[in-house]
């Protein structure tokens, strides 16, 4: 009963390994508890013993070590170390816990991966809310700049717009050859007190433009001081010698290339002569003078010519094409006609209305070939029936 006792009372491992020594001791030992013995055997019967006694030792310290192990690997915290059972039922549940139904894996593994996409989505979301509220700041944040920068451009254009700076102190014309210094500065008429921010360059223009020969007129700013004016006048077609009134005189009128009466010229004994450009004076003796107009014809500055008579006078001079257009120095218009030109050359041409001027010209060139030691008058009214006078 004592010895019961006293194995109840040893701890588990210490009871295992006892029982693996007993088992694994030889049988001479066993007997030898026991209290029986057998006959010694006779030669080398000891060195046998000894090596059973060797690994029966070791097997016990192997078994004594692997139940040290598992003991320490199911221990729990607590006062009393863990039995026999405990180890049992631990190593039982572990068994259990790797039998698992596949399934019930499976059923996890797709839970855990339905709630790891969820939180990346929102994730995502979060991310996204946080950049559009980092755009949206920078987008305030530039407009707010943007803002301020024309504030402070607006402001620093009232300040200079207000300030005498860029003061006109000069004004440079470009183009004009028909009307003088005086004439451009009484058009212009440029304030004084007028900087290169205020003036007012639409209306200037429009000063201008009423002269009859400016023909197209642009105004530029040149900083600091300089207003330019850049002009382009009507070139010079004829000079239409107009009678006046009484009949007894003419006086010579200026018109343009675009029908438009430029102005009448003074005589050059006058007091007007002396102001009026002198490049007009010489433009007007190289023009083509229409002459011996009829009675009544009219001419006013700056509008287009209506007459009936001068209208076919210039409709010749602008229609032809050949070398006689160069040799054109007079126009007689008594009536369409009766309109004749006179060449360089002292020929006279009765050309009569502007109709067919090609073949007029073509007949004309002709008949001069033909006569090389010159004619003196050609008629091609008719230009079926052409006649001419020879020298």
């Amino acid at each position: 009963m004592a010895d019961r006792r006293n194995n109840q009372s040893r701890p588990a491992h210490q009871t295992a390994a006892e029982s693996a020594r007993r088992a694994s001791a030889p049988r001479s030992t066993r007997a030898a508890r026991s209290g029986t013995r057998r006959p010694a055997v006779s030669g080398g019967s000891r060195q046998p013993a000894r090596q059973v006694a060797r690994k029966s030792a070791r097997a016990t310290n192997q078994v004594t070590r692997q139940t040290k192990r598992q003991s320490s690997k199911t221990a729990r915290p607590s006062a009393k170390r863990p039995s026999v059972s405990r180890l049992a039922a631990s190593s039982a549940s572990q068994t259990l816990d790797q039998q698992l139904p596949e399934q019930e894996l499976e059923q996890s593994e797709g839970q855990e991966t339905e709630l790891v996409s969820t939180s990346v989505g929102e994730l995502r979301k979060q991310e996204r809310a946080e950049r559009l509220k980092k755009s949206s700041r920078r987008y305030l944040l530039r407009l707010v700049a943007v803002i301020g920068v024309i504030v402070v451009i607006l402001a620093g254009w009232a300040v200079l717009y207000n300030s005498p700076a860029f003061s006109i102190t000069n004004v440079r014309v470009n183009g004009v050859e028909h009307l003088t210094n005086e004439e451009m500065t009484q058009l212009a008429n440029v304030p004084d007190d007028t900087t290169l921010l205020r003036v007012d360059v639409d209306t200037i223009a429009s000063r201008v433009k009423q002269s009859s020969w400016v023909e197209s007129v642009q105004i530029n700013r040149v900083f600091p001081d300089t207003l330019e004016i850049n002009v382009t006048e009507r070139p010079i077609l004829a000079i239409a010698e107009m009678p006046n009134d009484s009949g007894t005189a003419v006086k010579s009128w200026v018109i343009a290339q675009d029908r438009v009466w430029l102005m009448p010229i003074p005589d050059a004994s006058s007091e007007a002569a002396q102001t009026t450009s002198a490049k007009i004076y010489e433009d007007a003796e190289k023009a083509v003078h229409i002459v011996d107009l009829p009675f009544g014809t009219q001419a006013e500055i700056g509008q287009v010519c209506s007459d009936t008579t001068v209208n076919n006078a210039l409709d010749i001079l602008q229609e032809m094409t050949t070398e006689l257009s160069g040799k054109v120095i007079k126009v007689s218009a008594a009536s369409v006609a009766e309109t004749s030109l006179f060449l360089d050359n002292g020929v006279e041409i009765a050309f009569g209305a502007a109709e067919d001027i090609r073949d007029k010209e073509r007949t004309i060139l002709k008949i001069m070939e033909d006569n090389p030691d010159g004619v003196a008058y050609i008629n091609v009214r008719m230009v079926e029936n052409p006649t001419w006078r020879a020298i």
